[in-house]
This record gives C-alpha cells, structure tokens and sequence, in this order.
C-alpha cells in the first residue's frame, strides 16, 4: 500500500484535479485540505511562497506546481503510466500539458474564469467585461483552433491516456464552471476528447465533489465535503479572509 499522500487545493481548481486525476488513475491513498489559494494562512504561505496552489506533502517532502507533482507521482509510482513510453511522445505530451497551463489557462481561468467567478465571489469585484469579450471572441477560439489541429479523430492523444488529456480535460472542465462549453460543430475532436476523460470513472468522482463545493459559500466547503465522503485532512489551512498571491499573469 502506497503512504497517505496530502494534498493542499480546492476541488474546483484545474491544476489541483489535474493531481487530483493522477492520484486516482494511480490509485494512491491520499487526504487533501480543499483550501482556495486565497483564504490560505501563514502556514499555507510557509507551503507555498507564490500562495498558489496545489501542494503535494509526501512526509517530508513539499512539492508546489501541479507540473512538478504530476512529474513525481510519475516517477515514484510508474504505474500505471500517465505520460507516454515513447520519448518523442512523452516530450510532447508534456508541451501539450505546458500550452494548457499557461497558454489556455490564461484565457480560459485567468480571463473568463477568475474574472466571472473568484472577483466577484470572493473579492467582491466586478469583472473586467472587455477582458472577458477579448478572451471568448479571440483568445479561446485560436486556442482551440490549435487544439483541433493536436485532437485524434477518436481515442487520445497519444494512443493511451496520458498527462495530456488529463490536462486539456481539466481546464474546460472550470471553464464550464461559467458556463463555457465548447462549439462541437466548430471543434468537434476536442469536444469528443474533452467529453472522453471527463467521462472517466475519476473525473466522474471528482465531478461530484466539485458540485459540492459550488453548491455552497467557501466558508462551508469542508462540512459539505466531508458529508459528501471526500478525505478531508484532519486539520486546515483555510481562513475566512481572502487575500491574493503573486499573480500568474500581468
């Protein structure tokens, strides 16, 4: 039996269910304290310098960046492999893991997704519209243009199941969060690819834990998650305050 992993982020976060995804798809043991990045104490800072989550503890070992964890829990644990046997191909892969962590994550998290949902709701902000018109009119469609290009006619896009598609999956998946769903008629492999994993007995679990979490106010999320059976960590890093990190992009 593998040692009980923990994991520091929330369910609703795209780079906590891509690590969120690899845990279950390795069938690790592991607890997690569901904080956002922006109600995390000192302790949480201590954790994680940028205030960003997720953090990954494994004894006493700290690991920040979902890159970096997905990487380890791949070298730790091989099996079964996330990332593709063939070099050539697993190099891509992790390209293609990198365009969702910045590139489509700067359009669909940071301009649609942190703009509709975390300013107003945690911040108390209005959303900046033209940011928001800017990202849906011409940054997400090009993105997905060049995802098209990448998706297989069916399957993955590598042949198996890999870092990849776990990736591509996880960001539209918070994107639907605000309700964006991909045009099926315009981009019609990644909107198979997207609804291939996110169809997957793992995304499945998380999926129900995400609707808990959006179901109630974020001061309420670890009694409605631990109703729901999540494996909540003992104690938390949480606060009620919210408090912004260092930005991801300016």
């Amino acid at each position: 039996m593998s040692p009980c992993l923990t994991l520091i982020g929330n369910y609703v976060s795209p780079y906590v269910r891509k690590v969120l995804a690899c845990l279950e798809l390795k069938g690790l043991d592991y607890q997690i304290d569901p904080i956002t990045p922006f109600i995390g104490d000192d302790r949480f800072t201590q954790l994680s310098p940028l205030r960003r989550i997720p953090v990954l503890i494994d004894g006493g070992l700290v690991l920040n960046d979902s890159s970096v964890i997905c990487q380890y829990l791949e070298d730790r644990w091989a099996q079964p492999s996330l990332y593709p046997i063939d070099v050539a191909d697993r190099a891509k892969a992790r390209w293609v893991e990198e365009y969702c962590d910045t590139h489509l994550a700067g359009a669909l998290i940071w301009k649609l997704f942190y703009q509709k949902a975390i300013r107003r709701h945690f911040f108390q902000e209005e959303p900046d519209e033209a940011l928001v018109a800017h990202a849906c009119a011409v940054e997400i469609p090009a993105a997905l243009d060049q995802l098209e290009r990448w998706a297989p006619v069916d399957g993955y896009l590598f042949g198996s199941l890999s870092i990849a598609d776990i990736s591509v999956a996880s960001y539209f998946r918070t994107a639907s969060f605000v309700r964006y769903m991909i045009d099926a008629d315009r981009w019609p492999r990644t909107a198979a690819l997207v609804a291939r994993v996110q169809a997957l007995p793992p995304f499945q679990k998380l999926a129900k834990l995400e609707e808990v979490v959006l179901r109630v106010p974020f001061a309420q999320h670890r009694d409605a998650l631990a109703a729901a059976g999540a494996p909540l960590t003992a104690d938390t890093m949480a606060t009620l305050t919210p408090r912004k990190g260092v930005p991801r992009f300016a």
